[in-house]
C-alpha cells in the first residue's frame, strides 16, 4: 500500500493515465483504487484535481476508441473474442445485447459503471455503425462521470482513504493474503455457477455440414434463427426467425418427428441451447442447436439468404 502511495505521489497524473489505459483496454489492472488514492492526494493539495481528471478521460477515451475501432472492422468477432475471456462469456453477450439495443449509444454514458459491459459495449458500438462522433460524445460524458466518481470519493473520504491504507500497511502480508484469497473465492463462485448452469444446457448439436446435405437432399427441417434483429440481413435459407428465446413459446410442435435445427451467433451455442431446451419441454420431439451457429455456417461457405427487412434492422 505504501508503494501504491508512492507511486500515485511521484508520477502523478502520468501513473494514472497508465492505469486507466490499461484496465479500460482489458487488462486486470484495477484503476478505481488508484483513483480513490489520487483523489485523496488531490485533497491534501499533492496534485492537481483537474489534471487527474484529465489523464483519466483520456486514457478512458483512447481504449474505448481501440475497441471501437475494432468492432467495425471485426464485428462480432471482436464481441465473441471479448466475452469468451469473461467467466460468464454467454451472458456476457446476451446481457450486453439486450442493454445496447435498448438504449444504443447513450448507455455508453453509465457502461463503466456496469462490470464486464463497458469494453463490449464500445465494440459493439463500431460493429452496429454508430458514428464516430455519436460515440465519442457519449463515451467522453460516460468517462468523466466514471473518473470524476473515483476521485471525487477519494477527495470527499480523503482521511478514510488513509486510514483504510494504514490498516492495510498493518497487516502487511496478512492483508494481501486475505485480499488475494477473496479473489481467489470470487473467481471459483463464479466458475461453478457458471459450469453448473452451462451443464443445464447439454443437448446434442448438429454441424454445418450435416444440415448442408439435409438441405441438398431436400429434406426440410424447421430451421429456426434465434439472433438479434441487428445481427444483420443473412440467414441460412428458409430459416424461421425468432426474436428472442421468449418467442419460441410461439412455435407449434409438429405431430410428427420432423428435426428443429436452432442456431444463434453466440458463445457455446448459448441462446439456441436455450431455446432448444425449450422446445424439447414443449413437446417437440427432436431439436438440435446448430454447432457453430450461424459464424460457422457462413465460414464453411454455405448459401445464405438475404432478409431485407431484418438488414433495414440492422442498418
Amino acid at each position: 500500500m505504501e508503494l501504491l502511495l508512492d507511486l500515485v505521489g511521484r508520477y502523478g497524473m502520468a501513473f494514472v493515465f497508465a492505469c486507466v489505459l490499461f484496465e479500460q483496454a482489458g487488462a486486470p489492472v484495477p484503476a478505481y483504487p488508484v483513483l480513490l488514492v489520487a483523489g485523496s492526494l488531490a485533497a491534501q493539495g499533492s496534485l492537481p484535481f483537474g489534471g487527474l481528471l484529465t489523464a483519466a478521460v483520456t486514457a478512458a477515451l483512447v481504449a474505448d476508441a481501440m475497441w471501437y475501432a475494432a468492432g467495425k472492422r471485426f464485428g462480432n468477432r471482436v464481441l465473441a473474442q471479448l466475452c469468451r475471456v469473461s467467466l460468464s462469456p454467454d451472458a456476457c453477450l446476451r446481457q450486453t445485447r439486450s442493454l445496447f439495443e435498448r438504449w444504443g449509444a447513450p448507455s455508453l454514458v453509465v457502461a463503466k459503471f456496469i462490470p464486464g459491459f463497458a469494453t463490449v459495449a464500445t465494440a459493439m458500438a463500431g460493429s452496429t455503425g454508430v458514428s464516430a462522433r455519436t460515440f465519442v460524445a457519449f463515451s467522453a460524458i460516460g468517462a468523466a462521470l466514471w473518473a470524476s466518481l473515483g476521485l471525487g470519493l477519494g477527495w470527499l473520504f480523503s482521511p478514510a482513504v488513509g486510514d483504510v491504507l494504514a490498516v492495510l500497511q498493518e497487516m502487511g502480508r496478512w492483508g494481501l493474503l486475505f485480499l488475494v484469497a477473496a479473489l481467489a473465492v470470487l473467481i471459483a463462485m463464479k466458475a461453478w455457477r457458471r459450469y453448473q448452469f452451462l451443464a443445464r444446457l447439454q443437448v446434442d448439436r448438429i454441424s454445418v455440414q450435416a444440415l448442408s446435405e439435409m438441405l441438398q437432399r431436400g429434406e426440410s427441417p424447421l430451421v429456426v434463427d434465434v439472433r438479434s434483429p441487428r445481427s444483420g440481413g443473412e440467414r441460412i435459407p428458409g430459416a424461421v426467425f425468432l426474436k428472442d428465446e421468449g418467442s419460441a413459446e410461439s412455435l407449434r410442435a409438429p405431430l410428427d418427428e420432423s428435426l428443429v435445427v436452432v442456431y444463434c451467433a453466440c458463445p457455446n451455442d448459448l441462446a439456441a441451447a436455450m431455446v432448444a431446451r425449450k422446445l424439447l419441454a414443449r413437446g417437440f420431439k427432436r431439436v438440435r442447436p446448430l454447432q457453430g451457429g450461424f459464424n460457422a455456417w457462413k465460414a464453411a461457405g454455405f448459401e445464405v439468404q438475404v432478409d431485407a427487412r431484418a438488414a433495414a434492422v440492422a442498418a
